[in-house]
């Protein structure tokens, strides 16, 4: 099987290579994938008709055309598209993602996946790779976090692990905070496990690619 991965930004792009091969196996034994990387969430278009200009790589803005693509490619088995949900509502945003791959002709077989409400909710849903990235982060503050809580995720995780907290971070202002979210996938990934993570958005999205492949 070969998919195609699409997720909205460059730090999640280093956190799933390190974790698609533990979900799927090495890369070509059996299963084949591309992960695309975009610069920002962006919206939904209204009638489902991508007039954003396909340079800026806005990954929403450009969602009903790359489905459409990818239906009528062939070799493409399936499309991961893996979103922050940030401040929106879990269940009406994942219903309106699945209307665009349904109103594709033909559709591709198409899994969506959320983190709640960051992907930086995934990292601290695996404690124990956190620590071990970070052996000196703030205790305290990890143990204020409701898992999968719209609360400021990389907010939290920043006043845990970074010196002067996000306070810091954002008066030091752009590209720190891009430039940290590297450098937490780089750190915490490698440390994270499958089936010892306590987020819920993590758990579905490994058991809905699982179930993918199986």
């Amino acid at each position: 099987m070969h998919i195609e991965v699409l997720v909205e930004d460059s730090s999640g792009e280093r956190l799933l290579a390190q974790l698609l091969p533990q979900i799927l196996g090495e890369q070509g034994a059996p299963h084949t994938w591309r992960l695309k990387a975009y610069k920002g969430i962006g919206r939904i278009p209204k009638g489902l008709s991508a007039k954003a200009d396909p340079a800026k790589r806005i990954l929403l803005d450009q969602l009903p055309r790359l489905l459409q693509g990818y239906g009528k490619t062939p070799g493409i088995d399936a499309v991961v598209v893996v979103l922050d949900t940030d401040r929106r509502d879990c269940k009406s945003f994942l219903q309106e993602l699945k209307s665009v791959a349904d109103q594709c002709e033909p559709a591709p077989n198409t899994l969506f996946r959320l983190a709640i409400e960051e992907m930086e909710a995934w990292y601290l849903g695996d404690r124990a790779a956190l620590l071990k990235a970070f052996p000196r982060a703030k205790r305290d503050v990890l143990d204020r976090y409701v898992q999968d809580s719209a609360c400021g995720t990389w907010e939290l995780l920043a006043d845990a692990v970074h010196a002067g907290g996000v306070a810091a971070i954002k008066k030091a202002g752009w590209p720190l905070p891009g430039l940290l979210k590297h450098e937490w996938a780089e750190k915490i990934g490698p440390f994270m496990t499958l089936h010892q993570n306590s987020s819920p958005s993590f758990c579905k999205f490994r058991d809905g690619l699982t179930r993918l492949v199986a």
